[in-house]
């Protein structure tokens, strides 16, 4: 059940022809089918004011696109993740992880993901079904972050639990997350290897090296990439691809369509469909004017299906004419985890074609997604020869 959010300013009465109100985002049924409330929003109440959620809602692709890069709209307060760090600071550690993100760093980093994908997927080959929600995508985030810090094996079901606290919806970096790493982080500084962790502890800005609590802030963003919300938008990338085995059949033929699949699942069902700001200054959009101060939810999920942008929006396909999707922000609010979950989906992806050639649906399943602030199918039964 959605807990409402703090009270936003709100909208003027109109006029005579007042028209009807939709329900309210925070109702249950919409958490169980959310898209005819959004065509209702982007045809009629572009930007509307929601009571009962707390906030103002945006639902065209146009206003959510614009909304995301617009630096009158900010992130909600609160800890100490890399995305948070002041103006300065944060362009400055951005600059360090960046080239973190290559050479060395980066093969490690992509071996550990093509390793664990490897080994989740043949885990399966003896089984006649699966759910790879359960044994498959819960995992995979987690055993590739464990991966690129090269933290020990032993690790993995403790980032999983990392993941799936506040850390992944707040960006606060919990007392006990960070108090587990510092052994790790001493540990990099007195021996540094390959792994990106050592890439942070070896790093300096302005001449000297980054503090452990600015270490562990930019290790967040790395956990905050490996968290729920991956493995939920993997969920939803193979019950698209499941749902459309043709597609499948293309990609087991052309690898080089991966991403074009990953790209087209994260428009058409994204993992977060309400994305959460909070507006410094009055910001006009297509339905009106967004006032000072209001609590603004860019609802993703109703954006990446807009007609007025893309065409049939409803249908997956691979080979979209209008391909596109949204980032949750530019600048310095663009997520440096997003080419790593692409990593994770695209050897995830690889990994179980070629262990489950006959990968399908379990007979008579069929996917039921859950949730609004996120969503994906909670189960995904399949048979795997």
């Amino acid at each position: 059940m959605l807990c409402p959010l703090e009270p936003a300013a709100r909208p003027a009465v109109e006029g005579p022809r007042r028209r009807r109100t939709p329900p309210s985002l925070a109702e249950p049924d919409v958490a169980r089918d959310p898209y005819p409330l959004y065509r209702t929003l982007r045809d009629a109440h572009p930007l509307r004011h929601d009571e009962p959620f707390g906030a103002w809602l945006l639902s065209r692709h146009v206003d959510v696109r614009a909304a995301l890069a617009d630096p009158r709209l900010v992130a909600p307060p609160p800890g100490r993740t890399f995305t948070h760090l002041e103006q300065g600071t944060h362009a400055a550690h951005r600059a360090l992880v960046s080239p973190g993100l290559q050479g060395r760093a980066l093969a490690a980093l992509r071996a550990g993901v093509e390793r664990g994908a490897y080994v989740l997927a043949r885990r399966l080959v003896r089984r006649e079904e699966a759910d790879l929600v359960e044994e498959f995508c819960r995992w995979l985030p987690s055993a590739a972050v464990v991966a690129a810090l090269g933290l020990p094996h032993e690790e993995t079901a403790r980032v999983t639990a990392w993941s799936r606290t506040d850390l992944t919806h707040l960006g606060a970096v919990p007392a006990d997350v960070e108090d587990a790493l510092r052994p790790h982080i001493a540990r990099r500084r007195a021996h540094p290897g390959g792994d990106l962790l050592s890439v942070l502890c070896t790093a300096r800005a302005d001449g000297r090296p980054l503090p452990d609590e600015a270490v562990a802030g930019l290790v967040a963003t790395l956990l905050g990439a490996g968290g729920e919300a991956t493995g939920h938008a993997l969920a939803a990338h193979l019950a698209n691809l499941l749902d459309h085995p043709a597609q499948l059949a293309l990609i087991r033929a052309r690898p080089a369509l991966t991403d074009a699949a990953w790209a087209e699942s994260l428009r058409r069902d994204p993992a977060v469909h309400v994305v959460l700001r909070r507006a410094l200054a009055p910001v006009p959009v297509s339905g009106g004017t967004i006032p000072a101060g209001a609590t603004v939810a860019c609802l993703v999920g109703s954006a990446g299906r807009d007609a007025a942008r893309f065409t049939d929006p409803d249908r997956y396909d691979l080979f979209r004419a209008d391909p596109g999707q949204l980032a949750f922000g530019a600048g310095r609010h663009r997520c440096l985890g997003v080419p790593f979950t692409r990593m994770i989906a695209g050897s995830g992806l690889t990994a179980l074609l070629a262990a489950l050639p006959g990968l399908a649906w379990a007979p008579g399943f069929r996917p039921a997604p859950e949730g609004l602030l996120t969503r994906a199918p909670a189960a995904l039964l399949v048979r795997t020869h």
